[in-house]
This record gives structure tokens, sequence and C-alpha cells, in this order.
């Protein structure tokens, strides 16, 4: 992936993923997905939309929703009071920032 990122521990034990400022609404976004059923529903979607079957697709978390298109995905934070409240990152980075954080998710249920 082009963009850094750090996944670490909050104080309470949380897992959450750390990305430079001109993503950093996507933290907000990966952080509500917690079942590796729902990743591989999201997954399929962005493949979906990569491939051509959608021209695109959008999907609305609690406080987050992307717009995914074949070139990029904007993401849109509903409830965050300082700018900016939108994030643009290439769809395949998107796919690539969603494969990691299904690792995370996979890791932690052995656990």
């Amino acid at each position: 992936m082009k963009y850094s990122y750090e996944l670490k521990k909050d104080p309470f034990g949380i897992t959450r993923i750390v990305l430079p400022d001109e993503i950093s609404i996507l933290s907000d976004f990966v952080e509500d997905i917690s079942t590796q059923e729902e990743m591989d529903e999201y997954i399929r979607y962005i493949k979906n939309v990569l491939e051509g079957v959608y021209n695109d697709f959008e999907i609305t978390l609690n406080t987050t929703s992307v717009s995914i298109r074949k070139d990029v995905t904007i993401a849109e934070h509903h409830y965050r009071i300082d700018e900016p409240c939108e994030n643009t990152i290439e769809t395949k980075e998107f796919l690539e920032l969603m494969l990691i954080w299904e690792e995370r998710i996979i890791d932690e249920s052995r656990e």
C-alpha cells in the first residue's frame, strides 16, 4: 500500500488503524467493520466496481460512508465538525486497505 499506516491498541485494548491525515476518515470507516463476513461482502463490492460489474457502489456505516468508483473512492464522515469531512483514495489502494484490515480481523479471531 502506498500510504503509511499503523495498527495500534488504544487504552481500552481496541485495535485502531492510524492513517495519514489525507485519508484519516477511512480509519473510522474500516474500524466499524468487525466480522469476516461483513469484510468479505465489502471486498466483493469493491472488486465488482473495479471489474466493471457495477459503475459505482456506496456503503454507509455508523458515522461514515464510502462512494466507490472504478478510479477513486470518496469517504465521507457524517458527523465531523472540523474540516475536512471527505477524503479521496484510489480504489485499488482502498481495496488494499480493506485487505489489511481483513488480516487484522482474521488474526484477532485466532487469539
